[in-house]
């Protein structure tokens, strides 16, 4: 791991893991701001009201996945993944504060606003994590050579197998020929 990749994943993580501490802390008012959110989520998607009818489990889940992300994207375990984990409660915690935050003064929307662009510039920076290979191959990179191994390996096995055939039908004819002396 580069020296960048040390000290920059700690750096972004610490953020994260201070707001999953909050918002674990402050499950009650999570829940409350949470609502509005997940009745639009409910109104959309009909099906998703078991999963967003109860706040306060959500909320926890939320806060549980958005720290235990953080930290492991921090310590380097899982990265890519804790990053994938991240940018989703990141985007649903960015969207809450948006729609939560006080916009009846110029200032109020000034706050909100520079809110808005701190959230999705830490967004940003987790999407760049979610795509981090740490200088190896991407699993698409390892796929793709993977299946075009195992293409070359194949066309090779049918080239050696047809040879062998050929090599046991020349066997067979002239062990037929020696039995029928012909």
């Amino acid at each position: 791991m580069t020296l960048v990749r040390v000290l920059a994943r700690p750096l972004l993580a610490s953020s994260f893991v201070l707001t999953g501490i909050d918002r674990l802390r402050k499950t009650d008012a999570t829940a409350a701001a949470l609502r509005p959110t997940l009745d639009r989520i409910t109104k959309a998607v009909p099906a998703a009201a078991s999963a967003t009818g109860n706040e306060q489990a959500v909320a926890k889940v939320l806060g549980t996945a958005h720290l235990g992300a953080a930290v492991l994207l921090g310590i380097g375990r899982f990265s890519r993944l804790s990053a994938l984990v991240l940018v989703v409660t990141s985007t649903l915690n960015a969207v809450v504060e948006f729609n939560n935050a006080d916009s009846s003064t110029s200032k109020a929307r000034k706050e909100r606003r520079n809110q808005l662009i701190k959230n999705l510039s830490l967004l940003g920076a987790v999407l760049l994590a979610a795509v981090d290979t740490n200088g190896r191959p991407s699993w698409a990179w390892r796929a793709e050579h993977f299946a075009e191994d195992a293409r070359r390996n194949a066309l090779a096995l049918s080239h050696d197998t047809r040879k062998n055939i050929r090599k046991a039908e020349k066997a067979v004819r002239k062990t037929a020929s020696e039995v029928t002396g012909s």
